[in-house]
């Protein structure tokens, strides 16, 4: 199903409704608004910034465009939730190169996460070199410039999202990591972990990202304000490096040129692989990004496996209980640090309890019978927690977090027998549509609501309208108008820009994509195993059904064997099988297997090259590229697509 776009008046953004202004008043008299230490820290140690505030790529084109946000300068318009403005503010007003402690510094707001650099007796040893290869190589710049020039001579991923590891080209070379002349350090299960989510996942997931970081909107009082995260993701060049030093268990310590590292697993919190680590010789404690000034995600709305918030809280704990006493200062992945101890302990405590609250009190409520949407209706923080604004819902919020405790705990099944078997949206979406009297007695039911502020209801209605009729282009631009008014009144970044997105999507249609591939990058760092995961995700059952297929692959760069098999509509990639015949044997480099099943290079241009070679039956090979499927990149997300 598609649609075009609006006519240009129903394609306007609106103003903020009366509704959404009253919101907005209220949320100012609810807040602290006169607390200024999160101004005051997140501007402490400021060394220097970019003069202009752009990262490009060499083309010139924008990686990152920072001066877009002086609109930030001034007082919280309706069409923002004035709390959310404040991070905006936070995020994206104070960039650059700051002091943490003599020997520590940190680079903010070149992309939505810190990379944080640590002196060593020789070089840097870089924590986080940020999403893209551009935004990284502009930090080590500019501290290389303000501070002294030094050499990297180690890298470490504190965990397994992209926004820590995929720039590590721009402090790194590729050559370098392969050789392991830098050490790279990450956490257990750290190459699993990451390439689960960003290449098994990775085009659903990407799709979803674009909604939920607001890469499609424009910064504006109308438009993208922040991630809450962080500023702004940066959108350039990504890799990835396998680790060549694995961190295993809590306790374990690192001497990286000179600095003492001492670890602790942290692992199913805010990530499924992640450490935080503390260096005495600072009494400094890196925090990693199971704290941060907000809220953050208990299930992260671009898609991610559901965290445990319960281990979460006391993984927190933990930290508490080992470096307290010790730390004078706290920092993080994100966000600004805390000097103190006081301060720390009492910022790390409020942040502990936070994840333990929203996890008790979901259950108890799943006790007493309520599903998932009548306990995210129910929890409300208590004002020791929700009154400091490091625990407010600029990322995750309560209201999502809450449903992902239940799901965890209980899955998405709530136990009444009418969701247990429902019908997809296009097939009930009739229904509804029927069952109200058509769809222009629904758009006017629902302009009524839309006139009362009835917000959350309108698009619940209209959802089912557009999904049968998108072109009834009344429901469309009233539903787009919809998300427009509850994205304003978002105190969330995510739910902000999601609803914009979606509002942008209905008035002007699905942007133009491209065919989804892993990039160049991440490709040349992928084991092998995972390689073949990824393909069996693509593998299309009807072209190979009754297909029993076996290849040995020889590849001239590595000693183990491998085996590609695909039988019963499933394929296997096997390492260190006993050798057995096969029709068909290819021989090429592992790199260039990587590119040619990624779509980088076709098996053509490989044997034309001479860089791969077919023993035995070609003939086999030839209808192999048919085998899998390809993914756009933007596939629609409000309305439903048609069935395979």
């Amino acid at each position: 199903m598609s649609y075009d776009a609006l006519p240009v008046d129903q394609a306007k953004e609106k103003p903020a409704s009366s509704f959404t202004q009253d919101m907005q008043k209220k949320v100012l008299r609810s807040l602290p608004f006169d607390d200024r230490r999160s101004f005051e820290n997140a501007s402490k140690g400021f060394i220097a910034t970019l003069d202009p505030l752009t990262i490009t790529r060499p083309d010139g084109s924008a990686v990152l465009d920072l001066s877009k946000f002086d609109f930030l300068n001034n007082e919280a318009p309706p069409t923002v939730n004035p709390s959310l403005w404040r991070q905006a503010q936070l995020t994206a007003q104070h960039t650059g190169l700051f002091e943490v402690v003599e020997g520590i510094y940190q680079v903010r707001a070149f992309d939505i996460a810190n990379m944080t650099l640590i002196q060593g007796e020789t070089g840097w040893i870089v924590v986080d070199p940020l999403t893209s290869s551009e935004s990284s190589r502009a930090a080590l710049e500019l501290a290389n410039e303000k501070i002294g020039h030094r050499e990297v001579v180690a890298v470490i991923h504190t965990h397994s999202h992209a926004d820590h590891f995929a720039g590590v080209f721009g402090v790194i070379s590729p050559e370098q990591a392969e050789n392991g002349s830098i050490s790279i350090v990450a956490p257990e299960h750290f190459v699993d972990e990451s390439l689960s989510e960003n290449v098994i996942a990775g085009n659903a997931m990407g799709r979803r990202a674009t909604y939920m970081y607001g890469n499609l909107l424009e910064p504006s009082e109308t438009g993208f304000v922040s991630t809450g995260l962080g500023a702004a993701l940066s959108l350039g060049t990504t890799g990835f490096a396998v680790p060549n030093d694995t961190i295993k268990e809590t306790g374990e310590t690192r001497i990286i040129d000179g600095i003492e590292f001492e670890f602790q697993m942290t692992p199913g919190t805010e990530a499924p692989a992640e450490f935080v680590f503390f260096l005495p010789q600072f009494s400094a404690l890196c925090m990693s990004e199971i704290t941060s000034h907000h809220l953050h995600n208990v299930y992260t709305p671009r898609g991610a496996q559901v965290r445990d918030a319960l281990a979460w809280s006391e993984q927190i704990n933990e930290s508490i209980d080992r470096y307290g006493e010790k730390l004078t200062v706290q920092f993080a992945s994100h966000h600004w640090p805390i000097w103190g101890q006081t301060e720390a302990i009492d910022y790390l405590e409020k942040q502990r309890d936070l994840y333990k609250y929203i996890h008790d009190q979901t259950m108890r409520l799943a006790n007493k019978g309520f599903n998932k949407e009548e306990i995210a209706e129910q929890i409300e923080l208590p004002d020791a927690l929700g009154q400091e604004f490091f625990n407010r819902d600029y990322y995750g919020t309560v209201h999502h977090n809450s449903r992902a405790v239940y799901v965890k705990y209980l899955g998405y099944f709530d136990g009444n027998p009418a969701t247990l078997y429902p019908l997809p949206r296009a097939e009930s979406s009739k229904k509804y549509v029927e069952y109200m009297g058509g769809i222009e007695a629904m758009y006017r039911k629902a302009l009524e609501d839309f006139n009362k502020g009835e917000y959350r209801w309108v698009a619940e209605l209209l959802n089912h309208a557009v999904s049968v009729e998108p072109e009834h282009q009344a429901s469309r631009s009233l539903l787009a108008d919809t998300y427009e008014q509850l994205g304003y009144q978002s105190e969330s970044a995510p739910w902000r820009n999601f609803y914009l997105c979606g509002a942008k999507e209905l008035r002007h249609g699905v942007p133009a994509g491209s065919i989804y591939s892993a990039s160049e990058g991440t490709i040349r760092g992928m084991p092998l195993d995972n390689l073949f995961k990824a393909m069996a995700v693509r593998l299309i059952p009807a072209k190979v059904d009754g297909l029993d297929l076996a290849i040995n692959l020889n590849f001239t760069d590595l000693t183990d064997q491998f085996r590609l098999e695909i039988r019963n509509s499933v394929l296997r990639g096997f390492r260190n099988l006993a050798k057995k015949e096969a029709p068909t044997e290819l021989v090429l480099s592992s790199i260039n297997f990587k590119r040619m099943m990624s779509g980088l290079i076709t098996a053509a241009e490989l044997i034309k090259s001479g860089d791969m070679k077919i023993i035995g039956e070609a003939e086999t090979l030839l209808p192999l590229p048919t085998y899998f499927d390809s993914f756009q990149r933007r596939f629609p997300l409000v309305i439903p697509q048609p069935f395979e």
